[in-house]
């Protein structure tokens, strides 16, 4: 007979979690803290990356140990779509329908031609199908926001997830330089400008450094085009979700042929079962955007929720940093630069030409 659980027992038993957690969770604080003040030290390095770094330090060193694995390992995948969530408090959905159709179909366009571009080049280049949607999410739409959110769905490696990060930190830190540079020769106005800057570079703070450099008009445009960039999250997240569902439903009907007809079947059923059609963060990523955009919310709550999504995605990468292996990550890292390096300059070009052509 199966033991009924009371709730003074359920109660117990949460508890005792948090209790086994609370060691790790507190370091993860430590680190999300330590991540906030040195990023408002410097402009070069984000906090997400800053805690993904300090997260490494802890996994490579003898500090990292069991008791802290349960809290931060438990933690991290959770806060990471929390993260994401909240993300969608960023975005007003009549501040990107006012950039009209042409502006819109332009995003929409770059994001799935870099997207599935930088996902063939990846796969030719020898990633894993998981380290290459990373790579393919982060390049074409928000950097290492966009990547903590499709390693929410695909089974990626904690080395993957940071070669990736480092990628988009590299490049778009070259992007700072490099658009300037390209544009002096090229002349774009202000406005033009801060539309390829947004739609071209991969971090937000990115963005607002190469857009910055050309006046204030470049700056709003490229906020803006970049936030629509962002929005594509969950379309892209989305169309990925049910391609994995499709690929683990066909692998378990693959793997129970070998057996019988009733095994395949209840393999695909349970599969199909574990797999969300829509993953339930990118849902909720939906109801942030769709509440922002009523505009009820005051700006203090706006600036709080900026906050929290900051600490929430910085404490999601610390954890995944943690459980990093530097020596793996080394002997990776070449095939990621150079997709990083194809998909950077692909999207730039494709974008570049659609500024000149449609903008």
């Amino acid at each position: 007979m199966r033991e009924n659980r009371t709730p003074t027992a359920g109660a117990r038993s949460v508890g005792a979690s948090l209790t086994r957690w609370a060691p790790g969770l507190f370091v993860m604080a430590v680190g999300v803290a330590a991540s906030i003040v040195l990023a408002s030290l410097q402009t070069l390095l984000g906090a997400l990356v800053i805690a993904l770094l300090l997260g490494m330090v802890l996994g490579n060193s003898g500090l990292y140990s069991a008791a802290l694995r349960v809290g931060i390992g438990g933690g991290t995948k959770r806060l990471l779509r929390a993260g994401v969530v909240l993300l969608g408090l960023q975005l007003a959905l009549p501040d990107i329908l006012a950039l009209g159709p042409q502006v819109i179909l332009l995003i929409v366009a770059c994001v799935t031609i870099s997207f599935y571009g930088t996902l063939w080049v990846g796969r030719r280049l020898g990633l894993t199908r998981a380290g290459a949607l990373l790579m393919a999410a982060g390049f074409s739409i928000c950097g290492a926001s966009a990547i903590a959110g499709m390693q929410g769905i695909v089974d990626a490696d904690d080395d993957e997830v940071a070669s990736a990060v480092a990628m988009v930190t590299l490049y778009g830190s070259l992007m700072i330089v490099a658009l300037p540079l390209l544009n002096a020769g090229i002349g774009l106005d202000a406005t033009r400008f801060g539309i390829w800057s947004g739609l071209a570079v991969h971090e937000v703070a990115q963005v607002v450094a190469v857009a910055s450099t050309a006046g204030t008009a470049a700056l709003a445009s490229a906020t803006v085009v970049k936030l629509g960039r962002v929005l594509m999250l969950a379309p892209v997240s989305a169309v990925a979700s049910i391609g994995e569902r499709r690929r683990a439903a066909a692998s378990a009907a693959t793997t129970g042929a070998t057996g019988s007809a009733g095994r395949a079947e209840a393999a695909v059923v349970a599969t199909s079962r574990s797999t969300p059609l829509v993953p339930l963060f990118v849902l909720g990523f939906l109801a942030m955007v769709l509440l922002r955009s009523l505009g009820v919310l005051p700006l203090p709550v706006l600036d709080l929720g900026r906050t929290a999504t900051t600490i929430l995605l910085a404490a999601g990468m610390f954890g995944l940093g943690a459980g990093i292996d530097l020596r793996k990550l080394l002997r990776s890292g070449g095939r990621f630069a150079a997709v990083g390096a194809t998909s950077t300059v692909l999207l730039a070009a494709v974008s570049l030409l659609g500024v000149v052509v449609l903008a």
